[in-house]
């Protein structure tokens, strides 16, 4: 019996891209975009399933109290991350009120889209959710360690401290290299990787008859 993710995927194909915090996923997604991919930004959808009257944020809220919210009612990320990202259960618990609700909106914007269109998901959970399984290529983008801190510190406005927790909290990129049919290095330059993509989005179209 194919299940709602199989019949969203129904005439389309689906690349998934993972890779840590911030080692260039954005860049990647915006690169694919501007070659004809219709891109469904994971962390997005989670982001909209928390809003304001929506149900996930008031699990959020029950489980972990209101001061977890804004003065006007929005989750407080960091706030929130403050709690997760020190307590691994706690993370857990979050993750199983926020996974179910991003995969079923997932699986809807997947089923409103037309036949014939190549998605890639971006999402740093690929493999741990099991959207992986229903993905034709794994892309995943990998940088350095020392890389990753200075983004997330100058271009995040973390604190050194909130940046390498946030490092810590995830499995090592090995995991994700080991299951990547292809790797992007966003140590390279904005040309080598975009010239990378461009050869693997050719390769891609072409076995996939979207040339």
């Amino acid at each position: 019996m194919q299940t709602s993710i199989g019949k969203s995927l129904t005439g389309k194909r689906l690349i998934g891209l993972t890779g840590n915090i911030a080692t260039g996923k954005s860049t990647v997604q915006k690169m694919l975009a501007q070659q004809g991919a219709i891109v469904i930004d994971a962390d997005a959808v989670a982001r909209a399933v928390v809003q304001p009257g929506l149900p996930a944020l008031d699990e959020i809220v029950r489980r972990f109290g209101s001061h977890v919210l804004q003065a006007n009612g929005a989750l407080d990320r960091r706030a929130l991350a403050a709690i997760v990202f020190n307590d691994p259960e706690k993370l857990r618990v979050l993750e199983g009120i926020t996974h179910p609700a991003v995969r079923t909106e997932v699986t809807n914007r997947i089923a409103e889209l037309p036949r014939g269109v190549i998605v890639v998901l971006e999402a740093i959970k690929l493999l741990e959710s099991g959207w992986s399984a229903h993905c034709e290529e794994i892309w995943v983008v990998m940088c350095s360690a020392e890389k990753q801190l200075q983004r997330l510190i100058h271009t995040r406005g973390m604190t050194e401290q909130e940046a390498r927790m946030r490092i810590d909290a995830q499995p090592p990129q090995a995991e994700k290299l080991a299951a990547a049919d292809v790797v992007i290095d966003s140590n390279e330059t904005i040309e080598q990787m975009q010239a990378r993509i461009n050869t693997e989005w050719r390769r891609f179209t072409l076995q996939s008859g979207h040339a």
